[in-house]
C-alpha cells in the first residue's frame, strides 16, 4: 500500500507521497512512487499507488515516448493541454493492466490495479490536477474538490478536511500534509518514510523544489510531535461528559 496527496492551491500544485512497498515483520523496503517531466512549455508531475509493476510499467513507457520522434509515437510533453496528457497516461495505465490480465487471471483492479495522481501545467494554460482510475478514466480537480488522495487515505484525509484552503502558502500546505502523513503512518505499517515532497509554483513551467523528508527530518519530527501534543491539549480541554 502507499498514501499520496496532492493539492491544488491559488498559488500552484504541492504534491507529497511515501516510499514504502513493503511492509512486513522482516520485510520492508521502499521505492520513489513521485516522477516528473520538464521542457520550455510543460512542467508534469505523477505519483503513483498500487500494483507496482503496473505503475513502474506505465513510468517506464511515458519515458521511452519521450525518447522516440513524435510521429511514432506521441510523448506526454508536447501535448496541448493536460487533459490531453490525463488521458493518455489514462490509456497507457488501462492497457497496462489489461496486458497483466491476459494471463487468466483477469485484469481486475484488485490483482494489477492502480491508481494515478497527474499535475501540471502548458504553456498558455491554468495548473490542473487529475485522480487517474485502474479503467483508464480520470477526473480533474475543482473548487468542490481541491485535492486527491490515493493508496491508505483514510487516516490522513480527516485533517485535510478540516482545515485545507486553497488561499494557504506553500508552507501551510506543506504543514498540512506532513500533519496528514504522520496519522496515516502512526496508524498503518503500510505508510513509511522517507517522504517525497513537491512544490509547483503556477506559470514557473519548470519542476518545482523537490525534498526527500527522512525519518530524522527535524522539521517534519517537530511537526510529529507538536501535533500529538496539541492534540491531547485539545481533547483535555473538551468538556467532561457524565454518565
Amino acid at each position: 500500500m502507499t498514501y499520496c496527496v496532492a493539492l491544488k492551491l491559488d498559488r500552484g500544485l504541492v504534491f507529497m507521497s511515501d516510499t514504502r512497498t513493503n511492509a512486513g515483520v522482516d520485510n520492508i523496503s521502499s521505492c520513489r512512487k513521485m516522477f516528473s517531466w520538464s521542457d520550455e512549455d510543460a512542467a508534469i508531475t505523477l505519483m503513483t499507488a498500487g500494483n507496482l509493476a503496473t505503475t513502474q510499467a506505465v513510468v517506464s513507457m511515458i519515458d521511452e515516448r519521450l525518447k522516440r520522434p513524435a510521429e511514432r509515437s506521441p510523448s506526454i510533453l508536447g501535448q496541448p493541454s493536460m487533459f490531453t496528457v490525463a488521458r493518455m497516461v489514462g490509456d497507457l495505465l488501462k492497457e497496462e493492466i489489461a496486458r497483466n490480465g491476459t494471463g487468466g487471471m483477469g485484469a481486475d483492479t484488485g490483482t494489477f490495479g492502480a491508481t494515478l495522481i497527474l499535475g501540471g501545467q502548458m504553456r498558455g494554460s491554468p495548473a490542473c490536477l487529475f485522480l487517474i482510475y485502474p479503467e483508464g478514466n480520470f477526473i480533474e480537480a475543482g473548487d468542490d474538490m481541491p485535492w486527491f488522495q490515493s493508496g491508505e487515505t483514510k487516516y490522513g484525509r480527516p485533517i485535510l478536511v478540516r482545515a485545507f484552503d486553497p488561499k494557504m502558502s506553500f508552507e501551510a500546505a506543506v504543514k498540512l500534509l506532513m500533519v496528514s502523513f504522520d496519522s496515516t503512518i502512526k496508524a498503518n505499517l503500510s505508510v513509511g518514510l522517507p517522504l517525497d515532497l513537491q512544490v509547483y509554483e503556477t506559470d514557473s513551467l519548470m519542476p518545482g523544489r523537490t525534498v526527500r523528508i527522512e525519518a530524522d527530518d527535524p522539521q517534519y519530527l517537530a511537526i510529529s510531535t507538536g501535533w500529538g501534543v496539541a492534540l491531547k491539549a485539545a481533547f483535555d480541554s473538551l468538556p467532561e461528559v457524565t454518565l
